[in-house]
């Protein structure tokens, strides 16, 4: 890995954690009326210039989805699975490394032990392919695409046949299914699903 792309992804390690430790009455997203005191999206203020789309972009979104779902509960089987969700969406986009990531669970209390899955591979294969059907929801999700919040809880997902990991984070595998209503993709883990 050259020297570039490790400092490239410092610097988006140093500032994940920053935007999900900063409270929101301090973001810029929330001075400009963006999101609330509790970091959801005010669809009624426009992205109309420079300095609302600069702070919120889709690394942001992304964070303040990710920071929401970690403040839902304290610990847990399916937050855990949809931290893992997220942090996959960083990786693939940002290119943030496992061992950054680590550090920044590791700043947020959050032990990478975990991410290890608990017995619910009932509806997964020994090859790790998760069986095609529709499946709800135990939590909210962000969709692949865009890093906005449109997923609820119960929602309906689908999930086709020969449907594998997408990739894994510290061993949590993580799965590609498509949102009902939107038509959407969306990372989803074991543990956040009911048949």
């Amino acid at each position: 890995m050259s020297i570039i792309k490790r400092a490239a992804d410092f610097a988006y390690a140093v500032r994940f954690v920053k935007l999900l430790t900063t409270p929101w009455e301090n973001t810029d997203a929330f001075k400009l009326g963006l999101v609330d005191k509790e970091g959801k999206r005010d669809k009624s203020v426009k992205l109309d210039n420079d300095e609302k789309k600069s702070a919120y972009t889709l690394f942001i979104r992304f964070v303040y989805n990710i920071k929401r779902l970690v403040q839902k509960a304290p610990g847990g089987g399916t937050v855990v699975g949809s931290l893992a969700a997220g942090l996959l969406l960083l990786k693939e986009n940002y290119g943030i490394s496992e061992n950054n990531m680590k550090k920044i669970l590791e700043k947020l209390n959050i032990d990478t032990l975990d991410f290890m899955l608990e017995k619910t591979e009932w509806f997964v294969t020994q090859d790790k392919m998760l069986s095609p059907g529709v499946y709800s929801l135990r939590n909210e999700k962000i969709i692949n695409s865009s890093g906005e919040e449109v997923v609820n809880i119960n929602d309906k997902i689908r999930v086709n046949e020969n449907c594998y990991p997408k990739g894994d984070i510290f061993g949590l595998d993580v799965y590609e299914a498509t949102h009902i209503n939107t038509n959407q993709k969306v990372y989803v883990t074991l543990r956040e699903l009911n048949r």
